[in-house]
């Protein structure tokens, strides 16, 4: 068991040592500590400012409910001047040559990785998922981003050639909590590299890390106003979204939301990217390696507590292999570890709110009484905090509220096929499009598959893998646009005419 975080105040902060959780030594300029201000303030034209509203609401430790900052809550007002610093530094943002602007971004991935530890905790200390996702996946993803869209700045002509690609303006950005820092890098790094300017807007229960790359924007001597970051509630994303100074919102969160959004932009000159909900089917095939299955199954849904909008969450197993695959993932998620996120050692953290977790337990709820079998292995979980152990429904059916509701959470519903064309039926027989997974080894057979998946994504013996190059999306309840590659960055330009590139 590794050692917990250890905490002082220091000048009116919360200091926090790394104190042993990472499995490599100190940086080398000898960093072991980072602190917490006690106060969050609004990120506008390159200064740190308080809200115009006077207000502030608390972020906590998902893990233990303990308060780890009171975050500003911005207005009409304080949005206002958020676009209004963006607008000013379009103006000369969008001058800069793409050589420059590629600089820009290439000194952001470097300091973010040169920063990686103490990210990587923040984003636990506030997220809830473990230190070894954080560590591994989050951060350097997230570099990945800016070093990837790096390249594409100065590169916009050959990517849309004879088309003039322009820049768009202020794009207003609201993104989830599920993957705070990763979510922000997936958004800022293309619309910077296309020439726009940013307003961001983190989730109300996440936001340090975004709040906390402010820094690395000043230290990469990135202009004032050409990204700004605002924290508030609900009402701080609706007045961003309804403010006539975007030229784009891109959002990430609930199908419910993104609905809402659709009708706020509805009439206006404002292009719009959304990436929504999922109910992804995972399918297993009889002829599978089934060991590695039952590990991409596992990273499908329990990744960072199953706050994944393209979690595996329904399995479809062929028949003839139901039962032994069902046998297989029982005894796999009895060994995995849930607790302290900061423990190195940890396969799954908290849960990230109350709220969610209420959610998930009444769906869970509703299954057991639906007459759906529920396992979950046997976990002492800590007595503080947002907990809930691996669970697996079998006996469903498509009719259950746990095969159609995203429950967002550790929740695997289990059901089977016959044929690959009764499979491929199940699968999308879902309001949304968002990602699938297929398990086989027959080539000819994922390519059939895949062709007939109404996903955005379709992973190949493998689920839950992600890169800065491919295009990332969905179709029907799931959203439009994609983010990632050189699709992405279709999103972030206005084209002047001819053909898009093939």
């Amino acid at each position: 068991m590794a050692k917990t975080k250890n905490e002082t105040k220091v000048d009116g902060e919360r200091e926090l040592t790394f104190g042993g959780v990472w499995n490599y030594a100190p940086s080398p300029e000898g960093i072991d500590h980072f602190t917490i201000p006690k106060r969050c303030e609004l990120f506008v034209g390159g200064e740190w400012i308080k809200p115009k509203t006077g207000e502030y609401f608390a972020t906590v430790d998902p893990a233990t409910e303990a308060v780890l900052s009171e975050v500003a809550l911005a207005g009409d007002k304080d949005v206002d001047a958020a676009v209004k610093a963006a607008q000013k530094a379009f103006v000369g943002w969008r001058k800069l040559s793409g050589e420059d602007r590629a600089r820009y971004l290439f000194r952001i991935a470097r300091i973010l990785l040169e920063r990686q530890r103490e990210f990587a905790c923040l984003e636990t200390l506030d997220n809830g998922k473990p230190i070894k996702e954080t560590r591994d996946v989050d951060i350097p993803l997230a570099a990945q981003h800016f070093f990837y869209h790096a390249g594409w700045a100065d590169k916009l002509e050959l990517l849309f050639p004879g088309q003039s690609p322009e820049p768009l303006g202020v794009v207003g950005q609201v993104i989830p909590w599920n993957f705070p820092l990763l979510m922000a890098a997936w958004k800022i790094a293309p619309a910077l590299a296309a020439g726009n300017t940013v307003v961001l807007k983190p989730a109300e229960t996440s936001p340090l890390t975004a709040l906390r790359l402010c820094e690395v924007f000043q230290q990469a001597g990135l202009p004032p106003g050409v990204v700004n970051v605002i924290t508030g509630d609900g009402k701080t994303g609706a007045a961003l979204v309804r403010h006539p100074g975007l030229a784009k919102v891109a959002f990430t969160g609930s199908t419910e939301v993104g609905k809402e959004i659709q009708r706020a932009v509805a009439g206006r000159s404002v292009e719009l990217t959304l990436e929504l909900g999922g109910k992804a089917a995972h399918l297993v095939f009889e002829d599978a390696a089934l060991d590695q299955a039952v590990e991409g199954v596992v990273r499908g849904i329990f990744f960072n507590q199953g706050h994944v909008c393209c979690a595996g969450s329904r399995l479809l197993v062929q028949e003839s292999v139901h039962e032994l695959f069902v046998d297989k993932l029982r005894r796999r998620m009895a060994r995995i570890r849930v607790g302290n996120p900061m423990d190195k050692n940890t396969d799954m953290g908290a849960i990230h709110s109350a709220a969610q977790l209420a959610r998930i337990r009444e769906l869970v709820g509703d299954g057991q009484a639906s007459g759906c079998e529920l396992y979950q292995p046997k976990c002492e979980l800590p007595k503080k905090g947002y907990w809930f152990a691996p669970s697996m429904f079998t006996g469903v059916t498509m009719s259950h509220r746990i095969a159609r509701e995203e429950i967002f959470g550790p929740v695997l519903s289990v059901l089977t096929f016959r044929t690959p064309e009764e499979a491929v039926e199940k699968a999308n027989n879902t309001a949304y499009g968002l990602s699938a997974g297929i398990w086989t080894d027959k080539g000819a057979r994922i390519l059939w598959l895949a062709e007939r998946m109404k996903a955005g994504v379709v992973w190949n013996n493998t689920f839950n893998r992600f890169d800065a190059a491919s295009p990332f999306g969905g179709f029907k309840e799931s959203g439009f646009g994609r983010e990632g590659g050189r699709q992405g960055m279709r999103g972030y330009v206005r084209l002047q005419g001819g053909l898009l590139p093939g």
